[in-house]
């Protein structure tokens, strides 16, 4: 088990308060692990999802400004973000709360913690990748940089993109995987039956 320190304590309580008003516990959580570069449409998606099956989202470019009101993007500042979200996700899972992690998840053994601390506390982790054409991604990135939504909490832009696709470590486990350039319904569905099918499920 990771002992997590009383900087991540406070960071995750930090955090907590951030969220909109959480969903009722359910039996049976599901833990959500979004994985995608930026522009894909991520939290599109993420938002969709929250509209069929409650889900307390967490959404790392979001957090990330709760926690810095300047954010650098270093390295120390994202392993104490995400060292804090991950317990954040813990302290959901262990109160009956289902979650979803809206961040790029890139390396793959991040996702197998993620994984596994949901199987940990109970939970059944569904991965769903995004993902849309190189020049689709272009043309969203260029469009928020000049056009920034008060709904969009990214500052990542194309040249980011291009430095962090070389990032995407190839996903083990089964998971979904959804074209945000086509029609994002059916792949949506698919994914609210899954986590249906686990909530439904009579535990042994």
């Amino acid at each position: 088990m990771v002992l997590h320190t009383g900087q991540a304590r406070m960071d995750a309580e930090r955090l907590r308060r951030g969220l909109l008003p959480l969903p009722e516990p359910v039996a049976r959580t599901v833990l959500v692990i979004m994985v995608g570069l930026p522009g894909t449409g991520k939290s599109h998606v993420s938002r969709r999802l929250a509209t069929d099956v409650p889900l307390a989202v967490l959404e790392s470019d979001y957090l990330r400004k709760q926690l810095f009101s300047s954010p650098t993007y270093a390295a120390v500042e994202s392993e104490r973000l995400f060292r804090a979200i991950h317990l954040l996700v813990e302290q959901l899972l262990e109160q009956g709360v289902s979650a979803l992690l809206d961040a790029t998840n890139l390396i793959e053994a991040r996702r197998e913690a993620l994984s596994r601390t949901a199987e940990v506390h109970g939970a059944r982790p569904i991965i769903v990748r995004v993902e849309a054409d190189n020049k689709v991604i272009r043309q969203r990135l260029e469009l928020r940089s000049k056009a920034p939504s008060p709904a969009d909490y990214s500052d990542a832009d194309w040249r980011v993109y291009q430095r962090m696709r070389s990032s995407l470590e190839p996903i083990r486990r089964s998971h979904f995987v959804v074209n945000t350039a086509k029609d994002i319904e059916p792949v949506v569905q698919k994914v609210v039956q899954e986590i249906s099918r686990w909530q439904k499920h009579a535990s042994t």
